[in-house]
């Protein structure tokens, strides 16, 4: 079975039907997703700022993660959870949606950066901690996940006006952007 085949059917399904035609359940979801975003990002920013050397310089950086992480993990968990539910409310839309699959590219790269720093180069902090500027790669993990997060946030904002660049209804798409965007292949 082939991942869009698996969406049109989990799309179909009336746990999908039902959120996607709420009135009210689907924007709730819509919203508890970018509430815990900005907890997330606002967390992580501060805590990227830190590792750059950039703000809270005179803070060990062991506080600063002590105190934001729990909130930095718990915006996260939230985060993923509701927009998993985001996705099973139009799991087509989305599957077919480039804007969407660059979102979960760089969501997967942020995850590996972070999981890389905290099993490698965090278990050094008691050598940096107290550092204004932290070592090279302190920072340079610091500025890598700025970025995913920045591609994270404009990915996921610009999901909405996917249409205006590629309609998988319309013929005359590029061959390209049909692949890119998971749109069924035409046959010749």
């Amino acid at each position: 079975m082939s991942l869009l085949r698996f969406c049109e059917w989990l799309a179909s399904t009336p746990g999908s039907i039902a959120l996607h035609e709420s009135r009210y359940m689907f924007i709730v979801v819509l919203t508890v997703h970018v509430l815990t975003l900005t907890v997330f990002v606002g967390t992580a920013v501060m805590i990227d700022l830190r590792f750059l050397g950039v703000t809270l310089s005179r803070v060990p950086v062991s506080e600063i993660m002590s105190r934001l992480l729990p909130w930095t993990t718990a915006g996260f968990v939230v985060m993923i959870v509701s927009g998993g539910l985001l996705f099973y409310a139009a799991p087509v839309l989305r599957y077919q949606n480039l804007f969407f699959r660059m979102k979960m590219v760089a969501l997967a790269l942020a995850v590996a950066n972070a999981w890389v720093f905290y099993r490698t180069t965090y278990r050094t902090v008691a050598d940096w901690d107290l550092a204004p500027v932290p070592p090279r790669r302190i920072r340079v993990a610091g500025a890598i996940s700025l970025l995913l997060l920045a591609l994270i946030i404009t990915t996921g904002r610009m999901m909405a006006y996917q249409g205006y660049w590629i309609d998988c209804s319309s013929r005359l798409r590029p061959a390209l952007l049909s692949l890119l965007s998971g749109c069924p292949v035409d046959a010749p």
